[in-house]
C-alpha cells in the first residue's frame, strides 16, 4: 500500500479527504495527518510517505514552506499536492519550482483526486521496475567482475567493480562448494538439469545464509559444463559477526546448507591469502582440492592449509609405470585393459598419499602422452587444438572431479578419439550437426548426443567445430540461441520466462546472465532500447 499524508489545518478539510474515496481500494493508506507544515516535517523525520496533499494557508509552517523545506533539505521525495482556495499564479508558481505534481483548488474534486493517485501510482510502478532491472544489471556486471577476479583474468576495471562492492580485507580464501550428485557404477549419473536445479538451491540457500553480505558469493564461476559449483569469498569479517572461529564458520555454513538442500555438501577451502586481488591463487588450491578429495578419505569439508605441499611417501613424484600402462590401454582401445590400468593407477595414487603439487606433475605427465597419441595419428595434427580438448573435456577436469567412472569415460571416448583420427573419417558430418542446430536449437543439444546421433566421437566433433568457428559448440549453441531470443524480443509481446523457454533455456536466470554476456544488457532493457 501507498502511503499518504494529509496536512491541513481545517480538521473537517481532513476528514472530508479520508472520506472522499475508497482509498484501500485505490492502492493507499492514510499514514498520518498534520495540521501544519512544522508538524508534518516532524511527521516526516519519522516515517516515510509517497504522497503528501498540503493546504497552502497554514499557521507556523505553510504548505509552500514545507514543500520548499523537504526539497531543499532531501527529507522525502514522495508526490506532492498542493489544496488551495486561491486560484493565484505565483502560488502555482512557487510550487512547481520545488517539483509540486498538482495545484489543486478546494473543494478537491473527486475525479480529479483519483486521477491524481493513479498517476502516483503508476510512477510509483515504474520506479520498482526500474530500480529492479538496474539492480538485476548491477549484479550481472558485478558478478562477471568477481568471477573474472576469482581466476585472475582481470584489469583495473574488474578490481574497482568488485571491491566497491565487497570492500577490502587482508585475510580472504576462496571456497567452492558443491551438492554432491547422486551416482555410481551401476546407476545413471543424474541429469544436468537436475544437477543445475540442486546448484540453483545451493547458491541461494547461501544467499539467505550471508543475508546482507550476499556479495561475496557467486554462482557457478568454473563456467564447467560438468563441474557444478557456487563460491564464497570468506573474509574473516564473516566469521567475526558470529564471534566464532573461522573453522567453527565453515562447519556452521556447512551444516545450514545441509539442512536446507538435502543432501550432502562438499566445500573446499582455498588457501588464505593476503587481498581480494589475490584471490585467484586461493581458488587454484580450492580446484586442487576439489581434484585431490576422489584419492583421499571422503570428508564435507577439505582445507587446504590441512594438505601439505610435500612429495607423497618414500618421495614419490611420478607414477609412471601405472601412468604408462594407462596410455598404452587409451592407444590400444582396450576396454577391458583400461578399466584394469586406472584401478590400478587409483590405487597407487592413494598409496603414494601424493600433495597436490605432486598430483600436478602427474597429470601433466598424463596430458603430455595423450598428446603424444594424438600426434602420432598425424604429423600436421593442432597440438594446441589437442591441448584445448584434454583440458576442456577430459582428464584436468575428470581429474578434478575425482571419479575413476568419470575418468574412464573420458578413456574410452579418448581411444575412440584416437581410432577416428587414423580413420580420417567425419567427413560432411559438421554440416548434418548445423542442421540439426538451426532445427532443434531449442533442445536440450550436447556434443554427446550429436556425436552418437551422426556416429562421430564428441571429443574429435568438438574439435571440428573450434577449427570453422573459432569458439567451443556449447558458446555456439548459446550465440545461436540469443540471436532467436532477440528476434522474439522484438517481434512479439512474449515474457521473458516465455523466451527463455522457447529459445531452449530451463533456468531464467541462467539465460538472462547469457543474455547480458553477450548483448551487454538485460532482455527487458534490450526491448525497450530497441
Amino acid at each position: 500500500m501507498l502511503r499518504v499524508l494529509i496536512v491541513d489545518d481545517e480538521p473537517h478539510i481532513v476528514q472530508g479527504l479520508k472520506a472522499l474515496i475508497d482509498w484501500k481500494s485505490e492502492g493507499f493508506e492514510i499514514a498520518g495527518s498534520a495540521s501544519n507544515g512544522q508538524e508534518a516535517l516532524d511527521f516526516l523525520r519519522e516515517n516515510s510517505v509517497d504522497l503528501i496533499i498540503a493546504d497552502i494557508k497554514m499557521p507556523i509552517m505553510s504548505g509552500l514552506e514545507l514543500l520548499q523545506n523537504i526539497r531543499e533539505n532531501d527529507v522525502t521525495d514522495a508526490s506532492f499536492v498542493i489544496s488551495s482556495g486561491y486560484a493565484d499564479f505565483a502560488f502555482a508558481q512557487t510550487a512547481i519550482k520545488y517539483d509540486c505534481k498538482r495545484y489543486i483548488l478546494k473543494p478537491v474534486d473527486k475525479n480529479v483526486l483519483l486521477e491524481i493517485l493513479r498517476e502516483v501510482k503508476a510512477e510509483h510502478a515504474k520506479e520498482t521496475t526500474d530500480t529492479a532491472i538496474s539492480r538485476e544489471m548491477e549484479d550481472a556486471f558485478y558478478e562477471r567482475d568477481l568471477i573474472a577476479v576469482i581466476k585472475g583474468k582481470y584489469d583495473d576495471v574488474n578490481l574497482r567493480g568488485v571491491t566497491k562492492r565487497l570492500g577490502s580485507a587482508e585475510n580472504v580464501r576462496y571456497i567452492e562448494i558443491q551438492a554432491r550428485s547422486i551416482e555410481s557404477e551401476d546407476d545413471q549419473e543424474q541429469d544436468d538439469v537436475d544437477k543445475r536445479a540442486l546448484q540453483r538451491k545451493v547458491y541461494q540457500s547461501l544467499r539467505t545464509f550471508l543475508g546482507d553480505d550476499y556479495v561475496n558469493c557467486v554462482f557457478d564461476p568454473s563456467g564447467h559444463d560438468k563441474i557444478f559449483d557456487v563460491g564464497l569469498v570468506y573474509t574473516s569479517a564473516l566469521s567475526e559477526r558470529f564471534g566464532i572461529s573461522e573453522k567453527e564458520y565453515f562447519d556452521k555454513l556447512q551444516d545450514y546448507i545441509n539442512s536446507n538442500v538435502y543432501c550432502r555438501i562438499e566445500m573446499f577451502v582455498g588457501k588464505k591469502v593476503n587481498g581480494i586481488k589475490d584471490i585467484s591463487k586461493s581458488y587454484g588450491t580450492a580446484c586442487k582440492l576439489r581434484y585431490l578429495s576422489g584419492f583421499k578419505e571422503q570428508k564435507n569439508i577439505y582445507i587446504y592449509d590441512e594438505n601439505p605441499g610435500n612429495a607423497g611417501k618414500e618421495g614419490i613424484f611420478i607414477l609412471k609405470p601405472s601412468i604408462d600402462a594407462f596410455i598404452s590401454s587409451i592407444e590400444e582401445n582396450n576396454a577391458d585393459k583400461i578399466d584394469e590400468t586406472i584401478e590400478k593407477l587409483y590405487e597407487d595414487i592413494k598409496n603414494a598419499d601424493l600433495s597436490s603439487d605432486f598430483m600436478d606433475i602427474n597429470i601433466s605427465y598424463i596430458v603430455f602422452q595423450l598428446i603424444n597419441l594424438a600426434s602420432n595419428q598425424d604429423d600436421d595434427i593442432n597440438q594446441e587444438e589437442i591441448l584445448r580438448i584434454i583440458s576442456e573435456k577430459t582428464v584436468a577436469s575428470e581429474f578434478n572431479r575425482g571419479s575413476k567412472e568419470h575418468l574412464k569415460r573420458f578413456a574410452l571416448e579418448y581411444a575412440e578419439y584416437l581410432a577416428q583420427l587414423r580413420k580420417n573419417v567425419c567427413k560432411g558430418a559438421l554440416g548434418d550437426v548445423e542442421k540439426e542446430i538451426k532445427n532443434n536449437y531449442m533442445n536440450n543439444l550436447t556434443l554427446k548426443y550429436l556425436g552418437d546421433k551422426y556416429f562421430i566421437n564428441s571429443a574429435y566433433l568438438g574439435q571440428l567445430f573450434h577449427k570453422k568457428y573459432g569458439c567451443s559448440f556449447k558458446d555456439y549453441l548459446n550465440n545461436y540461441r540469443i540471436e532467436k531470443a532477440v528476434s522474439l524480443l522484438l517481434t512479439t509481446d512474449m515474457k521473458t520466462y516465455e523466451i527463455a523457454e522457447a529459445v531452449g533455456y530451463k533456468d531464467v536466470d541462467y539465460f538472462v546472465n547469457k543474455f547480458i554476456t553477450i548483448k551487454g544488457c538485460t532482455p527487458v532493457r534490450y526491448r525497450k532500447q530497441n
